[in-house]
């Protein structure tokens, strides 16, 4: 049971983080309601709107726009690719996911691929197989 959460657990987080993105995304940027509320009052929800929108128009690269977001989610990669941790792939596919969602379309796609493909490979290293008809030594066993 424990290794099936430590195996599933960051996949459910990197969903979270989506969910999270997602709310961001459609609860508040492209909120006609919200966009309405802030023309006329400084409201808490109209400054994290207002960062949210920041966070992924600060420049472009190559014709790409490369927020702060999608400058996260690179650094992230790249941090995956040099340190051989599940904590550095999770970070990667979390944040490329986020990014992703919030409009950093190029960086967000790399740094979840870079992620994603790493946690699975790290975690494939960890966990034994699962096939209870093999005994554990992997031998090739006759059918009866």
């Amino acid at each position: 049971m424990k290794r099936t959460l430590s195996l599933v657990l960051p996949w459910l987080l990197v969903l979270v983080i989506g969910g999270i993105a997602a709310v961001l995304r459609y609860g508040l940027i492209e909120s006609t309601h919200v966009a309405r509320l802030c023309e006329t009052s400084q409201e808490l929800i109209c400054a994290v709107r207002h960062w949210s929108v920041m966070g992924f128009i600060t420049g472009n690269i190559l014709n790409w726009p490369i927020g702060i977001y999608g400058w996260v989610a690179l650094a992230a990669a790249a941090l995956a690719l040099v340190w051989n941790r599940p904590i550095a792939a999770w970070l990667a596919a979390a944040t490329g996911l986020f990014a992703l969602v919030l409009y950093c379309f190029v960086p967000g796609a790399l740094a979840l691929l870079i992620g994603s493909l790493r946690l699975v490979r790290l975690q494939s290293t960890t966990a034994a197989p699962l096939d209870p008809y093999r005994s554990g030594e992997r031998q090739v066993q006759a059918q009866p």
